[in-house]
């Protein structure tokens, strides 16, 4: 008998990239920007700051999805963007789905 492969849930999937993303901003913040500008190496910027754009769009695309097909509300939605956007923000947002899913 063949295991059934079960689809990941969405809400699990979009909080393994968020994770993703967020290492992915720090590590553009914290690592390749002092990099470029104390170092003088412009690449690290450009390798992962491509890395981290298309992680961002990934992300994006997985809460566009959790407000169309879940119950994620517009101002859920607003919240993981902005979330997004501040340093350990996906973190906070990751933590606080947890409890919530966690909570019922």
């Amino acid at each position: 008998m063949r295991p059934t492969v079960v689809a990941d849930d969405p809400t699990r999937r979009f909080r393994k990239v968020a994770f993703v993303e967020g290492l992915s901003l720090l590590a553009l913040l914290f690592v390749a920007m002092p990099l470029k500008y104390a170092a003088g190496m412009p690449l690290a910027v450009r390798v992962v700051g491509s890395i981290h754009g298309a992680l961002f769009l990934w992300y994006v695309y997985e809460a566009v999805d959790l407000r169309l097909t879940k119950t994620w509300t517009n101002t859920r939605l607003l919240v993981a963007m902005i979330a997004s956007s501040v340093p350990f923000g996906t973190f906070w947002f990751d933590a606080r789905l947890r409890r919530e899913t966690s909570a019922g």
